[in-house]
Protein backbone atom coordinates (compact mmCIF):
# COMPACT_ATOMS: atom_id res chain seq x y z
CA UNK A 1 0.00 0.00 0.00
CA UNK A 2 2.77 2.44 0.96
CA UNK A 3 4.65 1.73 -2.26
CA UNK A 4 1.49 2.35 -4.30
CA UNK A 5 0.99 5.73 -2.64
CA UNK A 6 4.66 6.59 -3.16
CA UNK A 7 4.51 5.73 -6.88
CA UNK A 8 1.28 7.70 -7.26
CA UNK A 9 2.91 10.74 -5.62
CA UNK A 10 5.98 10.36 -7.81
CA UNK A 11 3.83 10.16 -10.96
CA UNK A 12 1.85 13.20 -9.82
CA UNK A 13 4.98 15.30 -9.24
CA UNK A 14 6.43 14.35 -12.60
CA UNK A 15 3.16 15.17 -14.35
CA UNK A 16 2.88 18.55 -12.63
CA UNK A 17 6.48 19.38 -13.49
CA UNK A 18 5.99 18.50 -17.14
CA UNK A 19 2.82 20.61 -17.29
CA UNK A 20 4.87 23.66 -16.19
CA UNK A 21 7.67 23.72 -18.75
CA UNK A 22 8.67 27.28 -17.86
CA UNK A 23 9.37 26.40 -14.23
CA UNK A 24 10.93 23.14 -15.36
CA UNK A 25 13.43 24.87 -17.64
CA UNK A 26 14.15 27.88 -15.41
CA UNK A 27 17.21 26.39 -13.61
CA UNK A 28 18.72 25.09 -16.87
CA UNK A 29 18.11 28.41 -18.67
CA UNK A 30 19.58 30.35 -15.75
CA UNK A 31 22.60 28.04 -15.75
CA UNK A 32 23.14 28.51 -19.49
CA UNK A 33 22.66 32.29 -19.53
CA UNK A 34 25.03 32.96 -16.62
CA UNK A 35 27.72 30.66 -18.00
CA UNK A 36 27.54 32.40 -21.38
CA UNK A 37 27.91 35.80 -19.65
CA UNK A 38 31.04 34.88 -17.70
CA UNK A 39 33.41 35.04 -20.71
CA UNK A 40 32.10 38.54 -21.39
CA UNK A 41 32.91 39.63 -17.84
CA UNK A 42 36.24 37.88 -17.37
CA UNK A 43 37.42 38.27 -20.95
CA UNK A 44 37.87 35.62 -23.62
CA UNK A 45 41.40 34.60 -22.47
CA UNK A 46 41.34 30.76 -22.40
CA UNK A 47 43.82 30.50 -19.51
CA UNK A 48 41.74 32.76 -17.28
CA UNK A 49 38.49 30.96 -18.00
CA UNK A 50 40.10 27.54 -17.59
CA UNK A 51 41.53 28.51 -14.21
CA UNK A 52 38.16 29.45 -12.76
CA UNK A 53 35.90 27.11 -14.78
CA UNK A 54 35.26 24.55 -12.04
CA UNK A 55 34.37 27.15 -9.42
CA UNK A 56 32.21 29.12 -11.86
CA UNK A 57 30.20 26.07 -12.87
CA UNK A 58 29.65 25.04 -9.27
CA UNK A 59 28.57 28.50 -8.11
CA UNK A 60 26.10 28.86 -10.96
CA UNK A 61 24.74 25.36 -10.32
CA UNK A 62 24.23 26.31 -6.66
CA UNK A 63 22.29 29.44 -7.60
CA UNK A 64 20.23 27.55 -10.19
CA UNK A 65 19.33 24.92 -7.60
CA UNK A 66 18.23 27.62 -5.17
CA UNK A 67 16.08 29.16 -7.90
CA UNK A 68 14.13 25.91 -8.32
CA UNK A 69 13.61 25.37 -4.60
CA UNK A 70 11.38 28.41 -4.09
CA UNK A 71 8.28 26.92 -5.72
CA UNK A 72 8.71 23.32 -4.54
CA UNK A 73 5.73 23.26 -2.16
CA UNK A 74 4.06 26.55 -3.06
CA UNK A 75 1.44 25.30 -5.53
CA UNK A 76 0.34 22.51 -3.16
CA UNK A 77 0.10 25.04 -0.34
CA UNK A 78 -2.01 27.38 -2.45
CA UNK A 79 -4.55 24.75 -3.59
CA UNK A 80 -4.79 22.94 -0.24
CA UNK A 81 -3.07 19.74 -1.35
CA UNK A 82 -0.41 20.24 1.29
CA UNK A 83 -3.04 20.11 4.06
CA UNK A 84 -4.22 16.75 2.73
CA UNK A 85 -0.64 15.56 2.75
CA UNK A 86 -0.21 16.52 6.39
CA UNK A 87 -3.27 14.57 7.55
CA UNK A 88 -2.65 11.50 5.38
CA UNK A 89 -2.31 8.10 7.06
CA UNK A 90 1.06 7.46 5.47
CA UNK A 91 4.17 8.89 7.19
CA UNK A 92 5.03 12.34 5.92
CA UNK A 93 8.67 11.22 5.70
CA UNK A 94 7.85 9.04 2.69
CA UNK A 95 5.37 11.47 1.14
CA UNK A 96 7.96 14.22 0.72
CA UNK A 97 10.46 11.89 -0.95
CA UNK A 98 8.83 12.21 -4.42
CA UNK A 99 9.19 15.99 -4.18
CA UNK A 100 12.90 15.59 -3.53
CA UNK A 101 13.40 12.98 -6.23
CA UNK A 102 11.67 15.02 -8.94
CA UNK A 103 13.48 18.19 -7.86
CA UNK A 104 16.81 16.38 -8.07
CA UNK A 105 16.04 14.74 -11.42
CA UNK A 106 14.82 17.89 -13.14
CA UNK A 107 17.34 20.36 -11.74
CA UNK A 108 20.38 18.64 -10.25
CA UNK A 109 20.85 15.70 -12.60
CA UNK A 110 19.76 17.75 -15.61
CA UNK A 111 22.45 20.33 -14.86
CA UNK A 112 25.00 17.57 -14.28
CA UNK A 113 24.31 16.15 -17.74
CA UNK A 114 24.41 19.61 -19.34
CA UNK A 115 27.59 20.66 -17.53
CA UNK A 116 30.12 19.11 -20.00
CA UNK A 117 28.90 21.43 -22.78
CA UNK A 118 29.43 24.53 -20.65
CA UNK A 119 32.64 23.15 -19.13
CA UNK A 120 34.16 22.90 -22.59
CA UNK A 121 32.92 26.43 -23.36
CA UNK A 122 34.89 27.70 -20.37
CA UNK A 123 37.94 25.64 -21.29
CA UNK A 124 37.82 23.18 -18.40
CA UNK A 125 40.42 20.45 -19.09
CA UNK A 126 38.91 17.14 -20.11
CA UNK A 127 40.15 15.31 -17.03
CA UNK A 128 37.92 17.52 -14.92
CA UNK A 129 34.72 17.08 -16.92
CA UNK A 130 33.73 13.62 -15.66
CA UNK A 131 34.57 14.61 -12.08
CA UNK A 132 32.46 17.74 -12.53
CA UNK A 133 29.48 15.63 -13.61
CA UNK A 134 29.89 13.22 -10.69
CA UNK A 135 30.34 15.98 -8.12
CA UNK A 136 27.32 17.92 -9.43
CA UNK A 137 25.16 14.77 -9.40
CA UNK A 138 26.00 14.13 -5.74
CA UNK A 139 26.17 17.73 -4.58
CA UNK A 140 22.93 18.76 -6.26
CA UNK A 141 21.15 16.02 -4.33
CA UNK A 142 22.36 17.53 -1.07
CA UNK A 143 21.43 21.03 -2.22
CA UNK A 144 17.96 19.84 -3.28
CA UNK A 145 17.33 18.53 0.23
CA UNK A 146 18.63 21.71 1.87
CA UNK A 147 16.58 23.86 -0.50
CA UNK A 148 13.48 21.77 0.24
CA UNK A 149 13.97 22.36 3.98
CA UNK A 150 14.12 26.10 3.36
CA UNK A 151 11.09 25.93 1.06
CA UNK A 152 9.13 23.99 3.69
CA UNK A 153 9.94 26.55 6.37
CA UNK A 154 8.89 29.52 4.20
CA UNK A 155 6.02 28.00 2.22
CA UNK A 156 3.39 30.16 3.89
CA UNK A 157 5.33 33.42 3.67
CA UNK A 158 5.38 36.10 1.01
CA UNK A 159 8.74 36.71 -0.64
CA UNK A 160 9.92 33.39 0.71
CA UNK A 161 12.63 33.12 -1.94
CA UNK A 162 14.85 35.67 -0.21
CA UNK A 163 14.43 33.88 3.11
CA UNK A 164 15.32 30.54 1.53
CA UNK A 165 18.58 32.05 0.34
CA UNK A 166 19.39 33.41 3.79
CA UNK A 167 18.50 30.14 5.49
CA UNK A 168 20.23 27.60 3.30
CA UNK A 169 23.23 29.41 1.78
CA UNK A 170 25.50 28.78 4.80
CA UNK A 171 24.72 25.05 4.56
CA UNK A 172 25.49 25.06 0.84
CA UNK A 173 29.07 26.16 1.49
CA UNK A 174 30.55 22.73 2.42
CA UNK A 175 28.96 21.23 -0.70
CA UNK A 176 30.44 23.99 -2.83
CA UNK A 177 33.88 23.61 -1.25
CA UNK A 178 34.11 19.86 -1.74
CA UNK A 179 32.46 19.94 -5.16
CA UNK A 180 34.75 22.56 -6.64
CA UNK A 181 37.67 20.98 -4.76
CA UNK A 182 37.07 17.67 -6.51
CA UNK A 183 37.16 19.36 -9.92
CA UNK A 184 40.30 21.33 -9.07
CA UNK A 185 42.04 18.20 -7.79
CA UNK A 186 41.18 16.32 -11.00
CA UNK A 187 42.48 19.17 -13.17
CA UNK A 188 45.73 19.35 -11.17
CA UNK A 189 46.24 15.60 -11.36
CA UNK A 190 45.67 15.07 -7.62
CA UNK A 191 43.44 12.57 -5.84
CA UNK A 192 39.82 13.63 -6.22
CA UNK A 193 38.21 10.47 -4.78
CA UNK A 194 38.25 11.77 -1.15
CA UNK A 195 36.23 14.82 -2.22
CA UNK A 196 33.67 12.66 -3.97
CA UNK A 197 33.56 10.34 -0.95
CA UNK A 198 32.70 13.26 1.32
CA UNK A 199 30.01 14.41 -1.12
CA UNK A 200 28.63 10.86 -1.18
CA UNK A 201 28.51 10.82 2.62
CA UNK A 202 26.70 14.18 2.61
CA UNK A 203 24.27 12.85 0.03
CA UNK A 204 23.51 9.73 2.10
CA UNK A 205 23.04 11.78 5.25
CA UNK A 206 20.77 14.25 3.44
CA UNK A 207 18.56 11.48 2.03
CA UNK A 208 18.31 9.79 5.43
CA UNK A 209 17.64 12.84 7.62
CA UNK A 210 16.42 15.49 5.18
CA UNK A 211 12.83 14.22 4.88
CA UNK A 212 12.54 14.27 8.69
CA UNK A 213 13.50 17.94 8.75
CA UNK A 214 11.21 18.72 5.79
CA UNK A 215 8.24 16.99 7.43
CA UNK A 216 8.82 18.91 10.67
CA UNK A 217 9.20 22.20 8.77
CA UNK A 218 5.95 21.64 6.85
CA UNK A 219 4.08 20.99 10.10
CA UNK A 220 5.54 24.13 11.62
CA UNK A 221 4.51 26.18 8.58
CA UNK A 222 1.01 24.68 8.64
CA UNK A 223 0.56 25.55 12.34
CA UNK A 224 1.92 29.07 11.96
Amino acid sequence: MASTVYLAMLRRQLTLALRRPVQLLNPALFFAIVIVLFPLGLGPAPDTLSMFAGGILWIVALLANMLGAETLFQSDYDDGSLDQLLIAQQPLYFLVMPYLLVQWLLSGLLLAFLSPVFALMLGLPQQGVVVLMASLALGSGVMSVLGAIGAALTVGLRRGGMLIGLLVTPFYMPVLIFGSGAVSAAVDGLAFAPYLAVLGAMFSLAIALGPVAIAAALRISADA
